[in-house]
């Protein structure tokens, strides 16, 4: 790739955005800031794009964005006869730009196209996409990322992001799109007009709040609670159906944080809008000197993850982690729906691999049936799609990521960040009923089921240098492989590319029997164990720790160590 006369190219042709060539012309002459922008193509990894915004071919901009569209377009009108697609986006930078430019492109190839009028959480487009049965649609999003960062994400017709076949059909054809010459595109107005181009409006996002609220197990218990709820949509698209549906269900005492409160992409008071960490909480953390809240809730830019923090018994907030609400939803889901007699006889529930096998328990203690799938929420969708062509969809209780994102019902095939708030304040509710808070919740869980401590620790690789590097990481572990761990033997190599699952200690090789992904996963002793994988849209490899204790000091203990040996890893 001659990145040189990549830059001259751009600078003489990409005159749609200003922005881009006011960025092209300060850059020039920087041999590096030149080379970071164009040295690759944004891979389209995991049905999608996601990058920093701005110039060149390593970049979300309009081109970027044009040439993935016109490919999706091409990829449709292979695959149906006059084909359909949803849009949605939320509150990052030019989401709303990006969104109407990929209307237009859409619309020239004969594509129609169903837009939301405003900003929308990503499960609103996943069920926007089975209401108008479109053959596919975007969302324009990138999700928990720092302000700089958009993306750009393909759905199939059934609500959830493209499968992995689906998406190389796709990258296929935008490889073979130029980014100047080779798009169709018509006038935004003339497509409306012409009906090409139809906005989506509040009867759908109605619509969707009535599934749900649908979901809803004990609602006597949040009348009678009084919970009081400090909300922050860390300025994305869940204020309007969050609060909406808190106040569906009878959850008057809300109060949102007033700084992050409205849409902002540059997010200025919480630069990770990320409710995984601490920092997105600050500002709630801050109202509790006046308001003595029973729940801290977050959700991200796109609203289809949410965070918690709750009081502990000394008053002060505690945030819970993903697979800790995860664990405490499907208890509670499952005691009350066999306590009301609503408990499916077949009930079925599924995570990622990568989530605690705490939930795995929980389920067996009522009879419910487990699935582990890879990583990414397409496959809970996929699983949940499977269920309905089996007419068993009534089945599912629920799915859920250790990074935060959770799904009850079959409205959406995504996760959704709209019934995950709901449910969790609905569990709060009946459980403050009964004296307890959400931490004596988790402690009686953990006593009973065994102390679980699940950690997670990003590896960030920037640049041309950090890619090379990844892949020599998974190399390294690929080909020589630990056999022990802190003192634990490796009872279980399981190479996720191959597919196979290695017995270390006979020998014997069995497959593992889910679609081949870049992940590696370390079964040690006593139920402990280590994943590594690399991002299929960000610069970095996540390991994931799972250690068990008699107590929670020891179990921590453990994780601590074993996170040590994964930093050594990291270091290759």
């Amino acid at each position: 790739m001659n990145v040189s006369k990549l830059y001259e190219e751009w600078l003489e042709k990409a005159v749609g955005d200003p922005d881009l060539i006011n960025e092209l012309k300060e850059i020039r002459g920087n041999a590096e800031e030149i080379n970071e922008r164009f040295y690759k193509c944004l891979e389209f990894g995991t049905a999608g794009l996601r990058g920093v915004i701005g110039a060149g071919t390593n970049r979300m901009n309009i081109y970027t964005v044009g040439r993935a569209t016109q490919g999706l377009a091409d990829f449709l009108n292979s695959r149906f006869e006059n084909p359909s697609a949803a849009i949605g986006y939320d509150s990052r930078i030019k989401s709303e730009l990006f969104a109407k430019e990929a209307a237009k492109i859409l619309a020239a190839n004969g594509v129609k196209v169903y837009l939301f009028d405003e900003l929308e959480p990503t499960p609103c487009l996943s069920f926007a996409i089975r209401r108008y049965h479109t053959d596919g649609g975007i969302i324009l999003t990138a999700s928990h990322n720092p302000g700089k960062y958009n993306g750009y994400k393909c759905y199939d017709r059934n609500g959830y992001q493209m499968t992995d076949e689906e998406a190389a059909q796709t990258y296929a054809f935008i490889q073979k799109v130029d980014y100047f010459s080779g798009i169709k595109m018509m006038d935004f107005d003339e497509a409306l007009e012409r009906g090409l181009i139809k906005y989506i409006g509040e009867e759908t996002v109605e619509a969707f709040l009535d599934e749900v609220q649908m979901q809803c197990v004990e609602p006597e218990a949040v009348k009678k609670a009084g919970l009081k709820v400090i909300y922050t949509p860390l300025n994305g698209t869940g204020n309007k159906p969050v609060r909406k549906i808190l106040d569906r269900i009878g959850v008057n005492s809300v109060f949102v944080v007033p700084q992050q409160e409205l849409p902002d992409g540059n997010f200025p008071t919480c630069p990770y809008p990320n409710p995984e960490i601490k920092q997105a909480f600050e500002c709630a953390l801050e109202m509790t000197e006046d308001i003595k809240a029973d729940i801290l809730l977050a959700t991200d830019p796109d609203c289809d993850r949410v965070g918690i923090a709750v009081p502990d018994k000394n008053g002060e907030y505690v945030l819970m982690s993903g697979n800790e609400v995860g664990a405490m939803l499907l208890n509670y889901l499952l005691s009350r729906k066999k306590a009301n007699g609503t408990l499916p006889e077949n009930a079925v529930a599924v995570k990622s691999f990568v989530s605690t096998d705490l939930a795995e328990k929980i389920a067996q203690k009522y009879g419910c049936s487990f699935k582990n799938v890879l990583t990414g929420f397409k496959y809970i969708g996929e699983f949940i799609t499977m269920l309905e062509a089996q007419g068993k969809e009534n089945e599912f209780i629920m799915g859920f990521e250790e990074s935060y994102g959770y799904l009850a019902g079959t409205h959406a095939r995504d996760k959704d960040a709209v019934v995950a708030s709901m449910l969790i304040c609905e569990m709060a509710a009946y459980y403050k009923t009964l004296g307890k808070s959400l931490v004596e919740v988790m402690d009686d869980i953990y006593g009973e089921y065994g102390y679980y401590k699940n950690i997670v620790k990003s590896y960030q690789f920037d640049g041309a240098a950090g890619m090379e590097k990844m892949a020599r990481i998974m190399e390294n572990l690929r080909s020589a492989p630990p056999t022990e761990m802190s003192g634990l033997k490796v009872l279980f190599f399981d190479d996720y590319k191959t597919g196979v699952s290695e017995n270390t200690q006979t020998g014997e090789k069995r497959t593992i029997g889910l679609p081949k992904s870049n992940v590696l996963s370390f079964k040690l002793e006593d139920g402990n164990g280590l994943i590594v994988r690399p991002s299929g849209t960000e610069p970095k490899i996540k390991a994931y720790v799972t250690a068990v204790g008699e107590n929670m000091n020891a179990a921590t203990e453990l994780a601590d160590r074993l996170l040590k040996i994964a930093d050594t890893y990291m270091e290759a």
